[in-house]
């Protein structure tokens, strides 16, 4: 008799911690089997840092099989999923077809680039979802430094050096208060730019303030430093149309540059749409105990899963790393409860508070509702981090000692060109091929 099988789509927050609460009790008893298109977990919240060269890419890269013990890797993105047959169907990095049937269903497909009806947005802007897009940015952002030292017009100077993040949320903040550094320490090498204006940084937000969804105490902190470090800050403001010279703003200004970073937010998987049964604004409707209805066997978390909220009755859960870690915990707990190994568990969690890293020793956080800021709020914020990692925490706090003392590596190696990371996606985790843009 074959054994049961146990499929996880994503190896996000969710999955990843599904499939590894589920390989350290089963140890085997099962097949367990996790369809992902790289062969990596991605620490998320560190990924500003792999942009402005404080970290390097395998730093917030937890491999999988290296990780997850009796656990199989399947490389591939999954594009159908047949709920009467329990199949799955995927493609795999090299344009091959692949499926296979389950017996429990783990749905954690996660999220992509939030897009709005905006025109040349999709042709000019870049989003900051996966390691490809971290990647283009950090050597986008430096050849555009080297290239303004070598241009002869003022002007064009200028907008070399100008950079624009749409969206203050806590992904835009943070792109934007790690990048403004990363400028500075490229501009101060490069003598041809010596006399010129630094370069700057602009942050807009059709939202009042900063970090609009978290709270007010850390939106003024991340204010303050921003504004500090010079990054111009315009809230309630949205852009009008891009343009590959620039950005036009609903205010009527243009603002000269070649660098528009999209940070407005995230939107679930579509894979979530095409299985064709009840969403809640995209993501796959499931009871408190992360079972979509009908569906027993199939079970969904992260932020494919519009999951009910008992802390705030009538409302779900947010689309943060936080309860995707803790929703994979329990989505693992209840599949072994269908397999007779104890009762199932609701999903209830209160929020711990959040860390906003500023870059250098500058952080916003309160943990526990504790606000604090500056160099204490900076060593929560990478204890925090440290302690969430599921590896690489010995190469993660060494690149941060050798930050502090060396000065960034002003190189850029043009290993992701422009058009490999759109931002009209459904896999910003992966990068596009030739044979995919033709």
């Amino acid at each position: 008799m074959s054994p049961l099988r146990i499929v996880i789509v994503g190896a996000g927050f969710a999955g990843y911690q599904t499939a590894r609460t589920l390989s350290r009790t089963l140890r085997g008893a099962a097949e367990i089997v996790i369809i992902n298109p790289n062969d990596y977990f991605l620490y998320l919240p560190l990924l500003p840092e792999v942009a402005a060269g404080v970290l390097e890419p395998r730093r917030v890269s937890v491999s999988l099989t290296g990780t997850l013990d009796h656990v199989r890797l399947v490389l591939g993105e999954v594009d159908s999923v047949d709920l009467a047959a329990r199949r799955v169907a995927w493609r795999d990095p090299e344009g091959g077809r692949g499926e296979m049937g389950y017996d429990r269903l783990v749905l954690s497909v996660g999220s992509v680039n939030k897009l709005l009806p905006i025109p040349g947005i999709a042709e000019h802007a870049h989003g900051f979802r996966g390691m490809p897009e971290a990647l283009y940015l950090r050597d986008h952002v430096t050849r555009q430094i080297e290239l303004a030292g070598a241009a002869e017009n003022r002007r064009e100077r200028a907008a070399r050096c100008t950079f624009v993040v749409v969206g203050a949320g806590y992904t835009g903040t943070e792109v934007a208060a790690h990048g403004v550094l990363f400028t500075d320490d490229l501009y101060r090498q490069n003598s041809a730019l010596h006399g010129e204006p630094r370069p700057r940084w602009v942050l807009i937000d059709i939202a009042p303030r900063v970090l609009p969804e978290l709270d007010k105490r850390l939106s003024r902190t991340a204010d303050r430093v921003l504004r500090r470090r010079g990054v111009e800050i315009r809230t309630r403001t949205s852009v009008k149309e891009a343009a590959s010279d620039g950005v036009l703003l609903d205010d009527g200004e243009f603002i000269d540059t070649r660098s528009l970073i999209w940070c407005v937010g995230v939107r679930p998987d579509p894979l979530v749409e095409d299985i064709g049964l009840p969403t809640e604004r995209g993501r796959l409707r499931v009871d408190q105990y992360l079972a979509v209805p009908g569906h027993p066997e199939v079970l969904a978390c992260g932020d494919a899963a519009a999951v009910p909220d008992l802390t705030r009755p009538g409302q779900f859960t947010p689309m943060t790393a936080q309860h995707a870690q803790r929703q994979g915990k329990i989505a693992a707990h209840n599949i072994l409860a269908s397999l007779g190994r104890g009762t199932p568990k609701p999903y209830k969690h209160h929020d711990l508070g959040f860390t906003v890293d500023l870059g250098g020793v500058q952080a916003a956080a309160d943990p526990l509702h504790i606000p604090m800021s500056g160099p204490l709020a900076n060593a929560v914020t990478r204890g925090y981090h440290l302690a969430a990692m599921p590896g690489n925490r010995v190469r993660v706090a060494a690149d941060w000692m050798l930050d502090a003392v060396l000065p960034r590596q002003a190189v850029q190696l043009g290993v992701v060109p422009s058009w490999a990371v759109p931002l009209d996606t459904e896999s910003p985790e992966v990068a596009h091929s030739a044979r995919d843009r033709s």
